[in-house]
């Protein structure tokens, strides 16, 4: 579903600061710049076409064996090997979430079940799709009770998208754990960590076992040379790439106060650097455009996450001086009543409510 994400700078002339993206926008990244343009002669020729090397780099990171990792165009060629992998099965994802994992199983003929909680996990359910932390909400599943379910349930198979994982202090399943589970497939993104979303850059980690399907299923140079280089020069430059994560979690903290304080928006918990919010007389698309037109801000309208409606708007906290700005430009919107400001009656926080099964 290529219309429904957030980061469509494409659609707007000016955008200095992007709220809409889930990544930390201040990296500095001139050793990766330069290291890649040393790279340059490799586009010359094919890129390995199964990311060994990378692999094995990742491996090395966390202490695994190559056979427990897969390097992925993104997360999201996980979630779409994986789907193909298990076509035609029953899979139950919690909600509101990422759209791609019900576009790419709609894409393989999956049957959909929509849940709130893992405590809804259908018993004849193939696989169940989790981000944690999740995406649109920043909520992190807790840890003990996760690998409760998991291991009670052998028969499931346990897509956990570890994306945001950078991005909280709560306890998560390590990838070094994942492995040892049988029934555990993990994703992971290198666009969120280190902020390169244009190189498409992920993977997976998961028992050897569980390899063996969805290998057969990636065509090869899925990867291209510059990101497998770049794979390789991160992974052994980390120290380069450290979030500022107590700032980030303080900072969504005083950001969702500032909401809450102006009366007209309301947030919901998070446990990351990210926030999700309802306005109470206005829809999110209209504060969106009215924003990037006349602000040059970007935030992501997350009226399309299943679950929501069109009055929900997420945003991923940046610098202060940045969200300063921000806070700034929406109380003012917010507290003018524009000609074209689409005011829908004033309600109580909706529930969010899972989809019917698909």
């Amino acid at each position: 579903m290529t219309d429904g994400h957030g980061d469509d700078i494409h659609r707007y002339g000016d955008i200095r600061i992007n709220f809409s993206s889930n990544v930390y926008c201040h990296f500095n990244h001139d050793g990766l710049f330069e290291y890649l343009s040393r790279q340059m002669e490799s586009i010359r020729n094919y890129p390995e076409p199964s990311q060994d090397t990378a692999a094995k780099a990742v491996a090395e990171a966390f202490h695994l064996q190559p056979g427990e990792v897969m390097v992925t165009n993104g997360a999201t060629e996980g979630i779409y090997l994986t789907s193909l992998a298990f076509r035609r099965s029953l899979s139950a994802i919690v909600v509101p979430t990422f759209s791609e994992y019900a576009d790419a199983c709609l894409m393989h003929e999956h049957r959909i079940v929509c849940i709130n909680s893992l405590d809804d996990i259908p018993q004849e359910a193939h696989l169940a799709w989790i981000c944690n932390p999740n995406n649109p909400t920043g909520r992190v599943h807790d840890k003990a009770t996760l690998l409760q379910i998991v291991k009670s349930r052998p028969n499931t198979l346990f897509i956990i998208d570890a994306s945001y994982a950078p991005f909280t202090r709560k306890p998560l399943i390590s990838p070094t754990e994942a492995v040892r589970q049988p029934n555990i497939l993990m994703l992971h993104s290198m666009t969120k960590e280190f902020a390169i979303p244009g190189l498409r850059l992920g993977y997976i980690t998961a028992n050897k076992s569980l390899f063996s399907k969805i290998r057969a299923l990636q065509m090869p140079w899925s990867v291209n040379s510059m990101a497998q280089h770049a794979c390789q020069y991160l992974l052994s430059h980390k120290q380069d790439y450290t979030l500022p994560i107590d700032m980030l979690l303080q900072e969504r903290l005083r950001v969702g106060k500032a909401f809450e304080d102006c009366g007209m928006i309301e947030t919901m918990p998070s446990d990351t650097h990210i926030l999700l919010c309802r306005l109470k007389n206005a829809k999110a698309s209209f504060l969106k455009d009215n924003l990037a037109r006349n602000h040059g801000i970007l935030i992501r309208d997350a009226s399309n996450f299943a679950g929501l409606d069109d009055t929900y708007f997420r945003i991923a906290v940046q610098t202060p001086a940045e969200n300063n700005q921000l806070i700034n430009a929406i109380t003012t919107i917010l507290s003018h009543k524009f000609p074209q400001n689409p005011l829908i009656p004033q309600n109580p926080l909706l529930p969010i409510n899972p989809i019917p099964h698909q």
